[in-house]
C-alpha cells in the first residue's frame, strides 16, 4: 500500500515538474517573440525621431539663412549638421561662406580642417591649419582662442601647436601656460599639466579654477610675503 502510494507521488511531482518546464519553455519563446517583434519596432523608431529631429534642426537654420543669410554662426551650424551626415560638400559650401563674412570665426576654421580630414583630405587639412595658424601667430590671444577651437573639434595636435605657439610668443603668460596645462590635464598627462598650471598660477595667483585644479593635483598652493607664490607638490620630499 505505501509502496502504491509512493508511486503515484512520485507520478504526480513528474507530472508537475513536466508541466513547469513546458511553462518556462512558453514563457522564453513569448519573450523572444516580443523581442524580435517590438524590440526592432522600437529601435526604428528612435532612428525615424532622430532624423526627425535632424530635419527640423536644418529646416529651423535655413530659415534663419532667409531672414539674415550673411550670419556666419548659422552657417557655422549648417556646416556641422551636414558634416555630422558626411555631406562633405554642401558643410564645405557654408564654412567657406561663413569664413567670407568673418574670416576670423575660429570655430569654422577649426571645423573646416575637421571636415577635410574626416572626408580623406589629410594633407590639405594640414595645409590649411598651418595658413590658420599663421594668421594668428602674432596674437596670443587668437592662437589660444583657436586652439581651443581646434581641441573643441577633437583635433589634439593642432590644438596644441596653437597652444605651444602662444607660448613661445609669450612664455610669461599666465592664459598661455594655463591652456597647455588644462591641454594636458584632460589628457590625463599630471606631471605636464601640474608644471604648466603651477606656472600660470605663479605668474597670475588670481585663478581659482587652476588653483582647484592643483590641489586635485596634490599640489600645495601657499601665499607669502603678499604677492609671492610658491607651490610645492605634496609628492615631493622636502629636500627638493
Amino acid at each position: 500500500m505505501r509502496d502504491k502510494n509512493l508511486g503515484r507521488r512520485n507520478k504526480s511531482e513528474k507530472r508537475q515538474n513536466v508541466l513547469f518546464n513546458e511553462f518556462v519553455f512558453f514563457v522564453l519563446c513569448f519573450s523572444f517573440v516580443w523581442v524580435f517583434a517590438f524590440g526592432g519596432c522600437r529601435s526604428e523608431e528612435v532612428s525615424q525621431m532622430q532624423v526627425i529631429s535632424t530635419e527640423e534642426t536644418e529646416a529651423e537654420l535655413l530659415a534663419q539663412l532667409d531672414k539674415r543669410f550673411e550670419n556666419p554662426e548659422v552657417h557655422f551650424r549648417l556646416g556641422q549638421l551636414y558634416q555630422t551626415q558626411e555631406r562633405w560638400a554642401k558643410a564645405k559650401y557654408h564654412y567657406n561662406v561663413a569664413l567670407s563674412f568673418d574670416p576670423a570665426h575660429r570655430p569654422t576654421q577649426a571645423a573646416m580642417v575637421k571636415m577635410l580630414t574626416r572626408s580623406g583630405e589629410a594633407a590639405r587639412a594640414g595645409d590649411v591649419a598651418a595658413n590658420y595658424m599663421n594668421q594668428v601667430s602674432s596674437s596670443v590671444k587668437e592662437s589660444l582662442c583657436l586652439g581651443r577651437a581646434f581641441d573643441q573639434q577633437g583635433l589634439d595636435k593642432y590644438a596644441l601647436a596653437c597652444f605651444q605657439q602662444a607660448l613661445r610668443s609669450a612664455p610669461n603668460s599666465p592664459e598661455a601656460n594655463r591652456e597647455v596645462g588644462y591641454y594636458y590635464l584632460t589628457r590625463n598627462d599630471k606631471s605636464r599639466a601640474e608644471e604648466y598650471l603651477s606656472r600660470s598660477f605663479q605668474l597670475n595667483p588670481n585663478q581659482p579654477d587652476v588653483a582647484g585644479e592643483l590641489g586635485r593635483l596634490g599640489v600645495v598652493v601657499e601665499v607669502r610675503r603678499g604677492s609671492e607664490i610658491d607651490t610645492t607638490s605634496s609628492n615631493r620630499s622636502p629636500g627638493s
